[in-house]
């Protein structure tokens, strides 16, 4: 039999040999919290606790990824109010500030996607937890201080990519927990719930340092409020979460998708949909602020707001929705109109941008967020789906796939995640190189309109068009 061409969608011919969980195995518990015999797709033991089992380990692992994210998104927000606190940074360090975090956590979260499977995802969730307090810790240290050199306050910006790898360990640790028909919605809260965290920290931070006697007093707070909660994510983890035994490291599994070309077309096409999301995300408060300055904030009692938060905040509640409707009528289909709409929704910025109407403008990025929201969930449907057909399922859009498989998604979930989140970096940069270079943003706009109208080609081309072909849906 001739092994298929590489870049199809067909199954592998020379596949691992296949590792299929016991139907109807009860579960053992041991101590450490370890559970061994877990097998999602058995319906008896899924209807008889272990669906309570993956609720409550999802939930505690929202909740510790929703604090990364605010951790990992605490920047974005604070550079705003560095002028304000006495520092005098330029322009092109601000965006070294606003993208740092990202290029760090973009980077830690090819490691961190391993350390599920070595030593347990409850394990690493503590752990993972426990690394937040350096960076929250450390930017209440340096806020306080206008003195503090720029060096210092781009290496403790970088601290804060400890939240963003959480991330990638957060969503393989929970694709194990639920079956192949549920796992785009369970996928789609967990990232949902940790998306958020970019949200509230922008919501929250312009409140809290700003009540009392002034920003320069106050600023540290943006640091400290962090940490009481971050005690509380590691403490219900290590009394509320467990390790899956069967969710062991495959070297085998994670060196073969490494050379399935899938994995690196699924990554560019994250770029473009979670990219997009922390990349706007984080550049959003500046962007209010250098063009409707009068708008940046507004007044709340004793206390300012910045509607900056409602992007994050829109973007990461139509993310469940992405993957719910990609359950429904297949991921590469909700990719390729997410796209769309990102593309024209830039473009709509572009053309109304010299109206100087900011509820226009909000409206507008909006819009965008929302559609990135949409293709983050719809695109990461799309990994476990490509990676049971290319095992040898027939209906890869509903199969449970095997262990083999589900190692291999799993560790395409990490990587692919670690790419995309690249776009987080990618974003600010290029947006303050239009800023400097150009005097404006709409350059750096127009750029992101072509890339999302490539995007959408190659989805309709490999995942619609490509899927049809092998007589399939993905």
């Amino acid at each position: 039999m001739n092994a298929p061409a590489q870049g199809t969608l067909s199954p592998e011919s020379a596949a691992p040999a296949v590792e299929t969980p016991t139907a109807g195995a009860e579960l053992t518990h041991r101590p450490g919290r370890w559970i061994d015999g877990w097998n999602p797709e058995d319906t008896d033991q899924w209807n008889n606790g272990g669906k309570a089992i993956a609720s409550r380990n999802l939930r505690w692992s929202i909740f510790a990824e929703f604090l990364g994210f605010c951790v990992w998104q605490l920047w974005s927000i604070v550079v705003v109010s560095l002028p304000a606190a006495g520092f005098s940074f330029e322009t092109g360090q601000i965006f070294w500030l606003i993208s740092m975090p990202a290029l760090v956590g973009a980077t830690l979260r090819i490691p961190y996607t391993f350390m599920v499977p070595k030593i347990g995802g409850r394990n690493w969730t503590i752990i993972s937890a426990a690394l937040l307090l350096i960076p929250a810790i450390g930017l209440a240290l340096a806020v306080g201080n206008p003195e503090t050199p720029f060096g210092v306050m781009l290496f403790i910006a970088a601290l804060a990519g400890f939240g963003g790898g959480n991330f990638a360990s957060s969503m393989s640790n929970i694709t194990y927990f639920y079956p192949q028909r549920e796992k785009g919605y369970a996928l789609g809260l967990n990232a949902a719930g940790g998306n958020l965290g970019a949200a509230v920290a922008q919501l929250v931070v312009p409140i809290v340092i700003t009540i009392g006697a002034g920003v320069t007093l106050n600023l540290p707070l943006a640091g400290w409020i962090w940490v009481p909660l971050i005690l509380v994510a590691i403490a219900g983890a290590y009394y509320r979460m467990d390790n899956i035994s069967s969710a062991k490291a495959d070297l085998k599994a994670t060196l073969a998708v490494l050379r399935e070309p899938h994995l690196w077309i699924l990554s560019v096409l994250y770029i473009g949909t979670f990219g997009s999301f922390i990349g706007f995300a984080g550049v959003f408060p500046k962007l209010i602020a250098d063009q409707f300055p009068d708008y940046s904030t507004f007044a709340v009692g004793s206390a300012t707001l910045s509607l900056a938060f409602m992007g994050a905040l829109v973007g990461s509640l139509a993310r469940p929705y992405g993957g719910k409707l990609a359950d429904r009528f297949g991921g590469a289909s909700i990719t390729i109109v997410s796209f769309a709409v990102m593309a024209l929704g830039a473009l709509a910025v572009i053309w109304t941008l010299p109206l100087n109407n900011f509820w226009l403008f909000l409206g507008l990025f909006l819009v965008l967020f929302t559609a990135s929201g949409v293709g983050n969930g719809s695109t990461y449907r799309m990994i476990p789906t490509v990676f049971a057909l290319r095992a040898g399922s027939t209906d890869a859009h509903n199969s449970a796939g095997d262990i083999s498989s589900q190692r291999k998604a799993a560790a395409a979930l990490g990587i692919i995640s670690s790419v995309g989140a690249y776009g987080g970096f990618a974003i600010p940069q290029l947006l303050g190189a239009s800023k400097t270079n150009f005097g404006e943003y709409t350059t750096g706009l127009s750029w992101f309109v072509w890339f999302y109208a490539a995007m959408l080609v190659l989805t309709a081309v490999v995942y619609v068009y490509g899927a049809r072909k092998q007589g399939t849906r993905i």
